[in-house]
Parts: structure tokens; C-alpha cells; sequence
């Protein structure tokens, strides 16, 4: 039996390197990871194939509203599930992206369907003053777009109704009120992971985070894919072979990935703006305004 355990994020907070993390466990100590082939290959909750696959419905002639009230179904019948046939059997943990916020459908259903959906999730977190500029940049947007927009308790990735996008609809609602959502849910367990605590001491915050998802390891297996998925070596690997998962419009996804870089790239004001607008969550997390 393999369970589901989210990898829950708001976007640009690191959960891209931690799947790296988790790629480098998968692969062992004598392979290199290319990330552009992942061996743990659990995708994201919003990927329309598996939702079309099961259905046999294109989830395109649907409206937005429409295909949330099917994907609680959808993540209970996947659950369980090994994401491709290739995959070992016998590992107990399949790990799924989730840029979602955790919501509710318009039938008071859990989208992503609570217990019978995952049996956990790891939260993933960020300084709201790193993550202003990444996501500018993710987004091809300017930094005060990229603030409004984390404030907005309406934002949504994939939500317009004019084209086509290439995921489902995935509701963010503001930064705060994204990472509420999760923490304060009461159906899934979580476990909290800091970008900067695992920036600080990688092996310990993610060998913890591995623990609570239950998947058994080594701590010397926990210190190879460390040194794997190093953030320079990621770098060097987009740079010589691009990464697939970034979009067009990115010059660099790995861009920096460094904790405090807000300090050079935010003016004050810009700073200001930010925990003026996420100040209780900010201290809620350990994140010292100014």
C-alpha cells in the first residue's frame, strides 16, 4: 500500500528543491539525479491528465467550479495509487505537489478530498519578503504586481476562463491566507518545513520531514541527497540542459534560492508593504518584521 502525502506550498517557496531533496533519496547514493527525469515522479494535484484519464471527461469542457466538485473524488480514487508502473511496489510513500489552498468545493467538500486524499501533508514555507521577488520573476510581473498579488484573497493559478490553461484551477487566496488554510485545517496531520531552516541544516529539516511522511531511511542516505541536490549543482543542470518544468517566460528557476535575499532587492517600502499586509502570519512562523 503506498499513501499520499502533499508536498503544500504556495508557489515560490521551495517546494520545487524539495522534490529535488526527495529525488535524490529515491535515487540512491551511487545515481545523479537529472531534473528533468525525476525518479519520484508523484506530479502535482492540479495536473489535468490523471483528473481526464479517470473521468473520461475532458476537463477543458468544464467550468472551473464543475471540475472542483469531481476532484475530491478523483484524489480518494488515487490514493493509494502508484503514480506510474514503473515505480518500486514496495515504497509506502507517494508524494504529490499541491500549490492549492486547502478549500472547500461548493458541496462543503475538502478539494482535496481530506483523509480519504493523503494520510499528511508537509507544508512548505517561506519568507513572504523572499518570495515577492521569486514569484515577480516566476511570473514575469514586476515586485509590486507580485505583492499585490499575494495579498489578493482571490488569487488563483490557471483560473482565467478566456483560454486554455495547461493545469486546473488552483485557488492560492492571499499568502497568509494560503498558509492558514493549511495549518489550520483539521482533517490531515502536517508538518511544518521552513525554507530557511532548510537552507540552514538541509539533512536535519528534511530527514524529519521524511520521517513524518513514514518512509523509513538512513541519515546517510538523508546526507546523499543533501549533496545531490545541492542548489549550485541545480543550477548548473539548468544551465546546460534547461528545466522543463519552468516556464517559458523564466530566464532562470533556480535563481538564487538563498534565505534574506529580500534585503537587497526590496526597497523599504516595497518591505513595508508586505508585513503590513501578512504581519500576523509573518510572527505566527517566526518571521521578524523589518
Amino acid at each position: 500500500m503506498t499513501a499520499t502525502v502533499w508536498l503544500a506550498s504556495y508557489p515560490k517557496s521551495g517546494n520545487t528543491w524539495f522534490r529535488m531533496l526527495i529525488a535524490g533519496l529515491w535515487a540512491g547514493p551511487d545515481a545523479r539525479i537529472d531534473i528533468n527525469n525525476l525518479p519520484e515522479r508523484g506530479g502535482i494535484a492540479s495536473a489535468r491528465a490523471p483528473f481526464d484519464n479517470w473521468t473520461l471527461i475532458e476537463s477543458a469542457a468544464l467550468t472551473h467550479d464543475e471540475a472542483d466538485r469531481v476532484r475530491p473524488h478523483l484524489y480518494g480514487h488515487l490514493a493509494g495509487q502508484l503514480p506510474d508502473d514503473d515505480e518500486d511496489p514496495g515504497e509506502p510513500v507517494r508524494f504529490v505537489k499541491a500549490h492549492d489552498a486547502y478549500t472547500m468545493t461548493q458541496e462543503g467538500e475538502p478539494l482535496l478530498a481530506g483523509r480519504a486524499g493523503a494520510v499528511g501533508a508537509i507544508v512548505i514555507v517561506r519568507d513572504p519578503r523572499d518570495v515577492a521577488p521569486s514569484l515577480a520573476n516566476h511570473n514575469a510581473s514586476s515586485i509590486d504586481e507580485a505583492i499585490a498579488f499575494m495579498a489578493d484573497p482571490a488569487a488563483s493559478y490557471a483560473g482565467r476562463t478566456d483560454r486554455q490553461d495547461l493545469q486546473l484551477r488552483q485557488r492560492l487566496l492571499s499568502w497568509s491566507g494560503h498558509v492558514a488554510s493549511w495549518l489550520d485545517q483539521p482533517d490531515i496531520p502536517v508538518h511544518l518545513v521552513r525554507y530557511e531552516d532548510l537552507a540552514r541544516d538541509a539533512a536535519r529539516v528534511f530527514g524529519r520531514a521524511i520521517a513524518f511522511s513514514g518512509r523509513r531511511t538512513t541519515d546517510a542516505a538523508i546526507q546523499c541527497a543533501v549533496d545531490e541536490a545541492a542548489f549550485a549543482r541545480l543550477q548548473q543542470q539548468e544551465r546546460d540542459h534547461g528545466f522543463a518544468e519552468a516556464p517559458s517566460r523564466v530566464r532562470s528557476f533556480f535563481r538564487k534560492g538563498r534565505a534574506g535575499g529580500w534585503r537587497d532587492e526590496l526597497t523599504p517600502a516595497q518591505a513595508a508593504a508586505i508585513e503590513a499586509a501578512h504581519g500576523e502570519m509573518m510572527l505566527r512562523l517566526g518571521y521578524e518584521p523589518g
